[in-house]
């Protein structure tokens, strides 16, 4: 399933909703909207919901980190929201979860 980004501002967040699968060919689109969304709302603290999505390669969990460390050092964090009982197990697995808050809503 192709990868579509939308941006919105939810509960005075910036969040960048993820639909699709984030895969090899979808990184570079991905990184760009997450390095964006950093960058715009640096300070604060900025949601990535992947709600929508299918596939999540180990790569976008990285890429998911890199943009949580600059978020973190200019004075802001990111917050992952998912419902997928399958996702938040891995999270749970891989220690993702330590890292990077994941919520199952927005708030």
């Amino acid at each position: 399933m192709e990868m579509t980004l939308r941006r919105a501002a939810i509960a005075q967040k910036q969040v960048l909703m993820v639909s699709g699968d984030i895969e090899l060919g979808s990184l570079p689109r991905f990184n760009d909207a997450l390095s964006r969304l950093v960058t715009d709302d640096a300070g604060h603290v900025v949601v990535v919901d992947i709600d929508g999505t299918g596939v999540i390669e180990d790569a976008a969990l990285g890429l998911i980190l890199g943009a949580a460390g600059r978020a973190r050092a200019a004075g802001g964090d990111i917050e992952i929201v998912c419902t997928d009982a399958r996702l938040r197990q891995r999270f749970a697995e891989n220690g993702f979860d330590r890292a990077v808050t994941v919520n199952q809503s927005i708030h």
